[in-house]
């Protein structure tokens, strides 16, 4: 769907090589939200969403991980047992869990003080985001990408020495901690480098001339 977290399946389907087809779903111009006919595919109307077979699986870890384990061929996940591994699960599930919510209320806080609403309110509309904004989602933020960062520093993808659907997963904080919260070469030098070895990445390439780079705010309002 336009504008959605779903970039990052159809890049690891690239990364797959498995032969699939891409649908297209466009959000209501207005609300945002998505259509009618993405439902009726499954009931929470959310994006992205596989369909394999007689399976329809959404949420984008579950579908990442099914991909995998479906297809990979041992490949894009470390072994069972091992550090990698438990590094690999925790990635997976830290990138929606903890990550993005911070990053999300700082997307919300950012348009509470644009949004449309009577001229009497709106400094008391600034007083609170701003209030917000320094209590809990700017330290929020910061924590998160020092920790990130930290992390990198052990090892060069963020599951271990090697490239794995963690870091699929991942891209999603990264990439929307560097068009909004800030992240650039300067101030997480490790990020920064990652998020180049992952542009460089043929597969990635593919999937960005296939299912097009997301616009508007990015990654934020979609689906996981």
């Amino acid at each position: 769907m336009s504008n959605s977290r779903s970039l990052r399946v159809v890049w690891l389907l690239e990364e797959l090589g498995v032969d699939y087809e891409l649908k297209r779903y466009q959000r209501d111009p207005e609300t945002m939200l998505a259509p009618p006919e993405l439902r009726a595919v499954h009931p929470l109307g959310r994006s992205p969403i596989v369909v394999d077979g007689d399976l329809t699986l959404a949420e984008s870890g579950a579908i990442l991980e099914y991909l995998v384990d479906r297809y990979g061929q041992g490949r894009f996940a470390p072994q069972a047992g091992s550090p990698e591994r438990l590094r690999y699960t925790y990635w997976m599930h830290y990138a929606e869990g903890t990550a993005m919510p911070p990053m999300l209320l700082k997307l919300l806080v950012d348009r509470m003080e644009n949004a449309p609403m009577p001229f009497a309110v709106r400094p008391l509309v600034g007083i609170v985001a701003e209030r917000m904004r320094e209590a809990y989602v700017t330290p929020q933020v910061a924590t998160q990408l020092s920790f990130m960062e930290a992390e990198l520093r052990k090892t060069s993808w963020f599951a271990g020495q090697e490239f794995t659907a963690a870091d699929v997963q991942m891209s999603v904080p990264v990439e929307s901690a560097r068009a909004r919260c800030g992240l650039t070469a300067a101030t997480h030098p490790r990020l920064a480098a990652w998020l180049e070895r992952v542009h460089a990445r043929p597969a990635y390439r593919r999937a960005i001339e296939k299912g097009g780079a997301p616009s508007g705010p990015p990654w934020f309002d979609s689906a996981t």
